[in-house]
């Protein structure tokens, strides 16, 4: 136990505070310099390092450092650096002071070592990233926004839940290794999945981080579902449910981002793609798997943040976010192109960037166990990943046919900060021993070896064919894709709305039939308990008195009895 050690997400958390009241120098200052202390804080304490307080009968464990921790506290430190820099220009103290705090709240949880701890973070984070999105400012955001805290909060519900059930179960607030046995580890298993992104709730993804700022949405995709990822890599390592359920976010996100007509949802969708595949590593639980996902987890924060930074800087410099109203921006917007290329290919896997020495653990691991319908349902879907976002949406944003539009690259801040992912991403993929020298469990894995770089080119060449050979399918038209969140969007508010009416309606009924009954029995009562009433009449001592004999008696008479 290290006395000196405290929660390195409160360097952000506190830090965010002091940003409204911190004059414009000091400010940029501060949104450069918070994330940088944060990293250093996380490797300042070494593994092992425990501080815990008392609270009530327990010890709350605000700090313990693990090789889990500490990988994912450090692409988030990393993310809220770059994020910074990407919104330093453009954001609003009020986005800036809410991103801050949301992405210490998501290296609190890296770091909590009870339930109760990672659950005051988990909240945090849930109203830090709602209120990111409010800094929008527009109507789609704020209704955005509600329907996102909504969803958020039924999550919250039920993990306080399922934790309160543990507690009473087990007597411990240990965040450690759980199954999925009892109705507490699944409630807790649940509250996990909803930050994840799982069925039936995954539209709430796309439904919500498209209506962000542009350097808002870049924030939002860090940290809330790669925080439930790891919350399932420590809590539910080896939980076979988890790979049906990845699996199927895996394809679900293949497909309505292939629908997709806006280029941020495309990216979206995108996310519940990428993060079933971290669901099924989780699931299938191996020391290879599990390294598989906490890697792909760190390579995708970087590459969805660069590829959002692509889009986003379209979006300043043009204010149009659909496919069909883009096109040609090559010409005019060389370095946002580039970057979004080279996002594109490390999402799709291709050699020599993060993605191929990431993906291929998850994809290794399930051919190590046996499982053969596994290994070829993700080997597909890396060819649909292509297909969306690795070709859908640079060539529909930055080439395909001319727009006319010729918009110059955006501030050089927002450069900057794709230049930095962009190299982040190769150095990645041409030096994976860094990154996987601070993985969970220890390495024994070659990428380069001839047969993974041929077969992954064979299987990226066969996807870009199928993309151009199908080319007027893959065109977009001025639709919308409808999801699950049509029926807390639609449906349900219909729902309600018909249901206030017909029990407005039938109150009307009930209150016109029964009036005259209803006012004779009010009358009655008040004859009888009102202020000039019976029972509100002053009675002499002596009959009070007899009242009471008589009572007395009738008890006495009856407890002989």
């Amino acid at each position: 136990m290290t006395d000196l050690a405290w929660p390195p997400g409160l360097i952000l958390l506190l830090g965010a505070a002091a940003l409204p009241f911190a004059r414009e120098r000091l400010r940029s200052a501060l949104i450069l310099g918070l994330p940088a202390l944060t990293l250093a804080a996380i490797w300042w304490w070494p593994l092992g390092t425990l501080v815990s307080v008392p609270f009530l009968d327990y010890q709350l464990e605000l700090v313990r450092v693990t090789s889990e921790g500490r990988l994912f506290a450090t692409v988030f430190a990393i993310m809220a650096f770059a994020g910074g820099l990407y919104a330093l220009r453009q954001a609003t103290t009020f986005e800036l002071t809410a991103a801050y705090a949301y992405a210490g709240a998501a290296i609190g949880v890296t770091f909590a070592g009870d339930l109760i701890t990672l659950f005051i973070f988990w909240e945090l984070m849930a109203i830090g990233s709602t209120l990111v999105l409010w800094a929008a400012g527009t109507e789609g955001a704020y209704r955005a926004s509600l329907r996102y805290l909504l969803i958020h909060l039924l999550g919250g519900v039920l993990l306080m839940a399922g934790i309160a059930a543990w507690v009473a179960e087990t007597g411990s607030i240990a965040f450690t290794a759980m199954r999925p046995e009892s109705l507490a580890t699944w409630l807790i298993l649940a509250g996990f999945l909803i930050n994840a992104g799982a069925p039936p709730l995954s539209a709430w993804i796309a439904d919500a981080y498209p209506e962000a700022s542009p350097s808002g949405t870049v924030f939002l995709s860090a940290f809330t579902t790669k925080t439930a990822v790891y919350a399932l890599l420590v809590g539910f390592p080896g939980a076979e449910i988890l790979v049906p359920i990845g699996l199927y976010m895996v394809f679900y996100g293949i497909l309505y981002a292939l629908l997709e007509n806006d280029m941020r949802r495309i990216l979206a969708y995108s996310i519940v793609n990428q993060v079933g595949f971290m669901v099924v590593a989780i699931g299938i639980g191996t020391p290879l798997a599990l390294n598989g996902a906490a890697a792909h987890a760190f390579a995708h924060i970087l590459y969805k943040a660069l590829l959002l930074m692509s889009a986003g800087s379209v979006l300043w410099m043009t204010q149009r976010r659909k496919c069909t109203d883009l096109g040609g921006l090559f010409q005019s917007m060389p370095v946002t192109t580039i970057n979004g290329i080279v996002g594109a290919l490390a999402i799709s896997a291709f050699p020599f960037t993060s993605g191929f020495v990431t993906k291929s653990l998850e994809t290794q691991a399930a051919a190590n166990e046996g499982l053969a319908l596994v290994w070829l349902l993700l080997l597909a879907a890396s060819a649909g990943v292509f297909l969306h976002a690795g070709i859908k949406f640079p060539w529909f944003v930055f080439f395909q046919r001319d727009s006319g539009l010729r918009p110059p690259d955006p501030p050089a801040n927002m450069r900057q900060a794709m230049w930095l992912f962009s190299f982040l991403c190769l150095a990645i993929g041409l030096f994976p021993q860094v990154l996987y020298g601070i993985l969970p469990h220890p390495v024994d894995y070659q990428p380069y070896t001839l047969e993974h770089v041929v077969s992954q080119l064979q299987l990226l060449l066969f996807a870009g064919f199928a993309f151009f050979a199908m080319l007027p399918l893959m065109r977009r038209t001025l639709t919308i894709s409808l999801d699950f969140d049509w029926f807390y969007r639609k449906f349900f508010k219909e729902l309600l709305s018909e249901f206030s009416v017909r029990t407005s309606a039938f109150h009307g009924a009930l209150t016109g039939r029964w009036r005259g009954r209803i006012e004779r029995l009010v009358g009655n009562l008040s004859r009888h308990h009102g202020p000039q009433g019976t029972l509100a009449r002053t009675w002499p001592t002596g009959s009070m008195v007899l009242w009471v004999a008589i009572l007395l008696g009738a008890s006495l008479l009856l407890y002989n009895r």
